[in-house]
């Protein structure tokens, strides 16, 4: 899944990685970069439900490569399923470093959000 060159879906959030972002080892913290991915889906699931949702489930995650301080980190959403009040979405981290204009992979995985009202109960994502 991970082989290809160009990303999927669509952007929806894009951040520089700083270095208070850095994990023992100086690359950027796992969690940072998952947090983003998981706030990029919360994006997408929200503009397709036009309601407020919430992440139920990672699945799949991967790690590819590590990101770098200074790295521009863009995050993409592709909709792949939508159960009654559910939606699955596989997002793809992707980086650009300040010495390359080739992005390339860092991270892939599937999220699921479920729409909720304002009492916090799932609902229909197609009301």
């Amino acid at each position: 899944m991970h082989n290809q060159t160009i990303p999927q879906g669509k952007l929806v959030i894009q951040t520089v990685a700083m270095p208070a972002d850095t994990n023992a080892n100086g690359d950027i913290f796992g969690g940072w970069l998952v947090s983003h991915m998981d706030m990029g889906a919360g994006i997408a699931a929200r503009r397709r439900s036009r309601s407020r949702v919430v992440t139920v489930a990672i699945n799949s995650l991967t790690f590819i490569k590590p990101v770098s301080v200074g790295d521009t980190v863009c995050c993409y959403a592709e909709l792949l399923n939508i159960g009654r009040t559910s939606m699955q979405f596989k997002m793809e981290a992707w980086t650009i470093s300040l010495n390359e204009d080739i992005p390339k992979k860092a991270a892939e995985g599937i999220f699921i959000f479920v729409a909720i009202n304002n009492e916090g109960k799932s609902q229909p994502v197609d009301r």
